[in-house]
């Protein structure tokens, strides 16, 4: 990207960190990528957070929790955002389950249980049956980034996430470029759920990899090569228009 292009944003998923992005390559675009935490026990407060830390034209790459986040702020702020690429995520309202769920997550935190456990008892819906099983390489990365996550940031995430609301319905309102990106055996955000996110975009393009939920890190080259590439046709196309 060149000096006058929009800065990259990379948000990371809940229970994740800039590991999710080390080996797509984005640092040796124009002196990096910028990587915020999500580190606000709401949405709002964590929409306010991010606004006050990343440029005025940025093109924001978020992963689940993070691609949530990221369309949070389009919608609040579109004026700051000349590009969203949104990657194993979801615009809908959580469900019942959901909320069961993360709330269960903060009570085994109280109760003294570590976000490397936590991650590590959800590693097959993250990696797949056979990658938990064949790559230990994956696995020892996926249970890092929870240790360095720790238990209290995990726990402020679990309260950002029962603060998330419906953003499908108000979709069609965002003008900017966007990438969808789509793990083809991704169990936590499967593919329909990218397919309604485009379907309610304006100006979005879907592609879909053989991947699972930690897609930036089980396929890194192609999802390095195909964000840059759609930064360069269509997030500078957009700029200039």
């Amino acid at each position: 990207m060149s000096a006058s292009a929009p800065k990259l944003v990379l948000l990371a998923g809940m229970n994740c960190t800039a590991d999710l992005w080390a080996e797509v390559g984005f640092d040796r675009e124009d002196g990096g990528a910028i990587r915020p935490l999500l580190d606000r026990p709401s949405l709002r407060a964590q929409i306010d957070a991010l606004l006050a830390e990343i440029p005025a034209q940025s093109v924001i790459v978020g992963h689940s929790l993070g691609g949530i986040v990221a369309m949070a702020l389009a919608l609040a702020a579109p004026h700051r955002v000349a590009g969203l690429c949104l990657v194993s995520t979801n615009a809908k309202a959580p469900t019942d389950a959901q909320r069961a769920g993360w709330n269960e997550w903060i009570r085994r935190l109280d109760d003294g249980a570590s976000a490397r456990a936590l991650q590590q008892s959800i590693l097959e819906p993250l990696l797949g049956e056979r990658l938990a099983a064949e790559r230990p390489d994956l696995v020892e990365r996926a249970l890092r980034m929870g240790d360095e996550t720790g238990d209290d940031l995990l726990r402020t995430q679990l309260q950002l996430q029962l603060t998330r609301v419906d953003l499908l319905s108000r979709l069609s309102s965002l003008r900017m470029p966007t990438l969808v990106v789509s793990g083809l055996d991704d169990v936590i955000c499967p593919p329909h759920f990218h397919t309604e996110i485009v379907a309610a975009l304006p100006d979005a393009r879907l592609v879909s990899l053989d991947a699972g939920h930690l897609l930036p890190l089980e396929r890194p080259r192609e999802f390095g090569d195909l964000v840059r590439s759609w930064c360069a046709q269509q997030v500078r196309a957009s700029a200039v228009a």
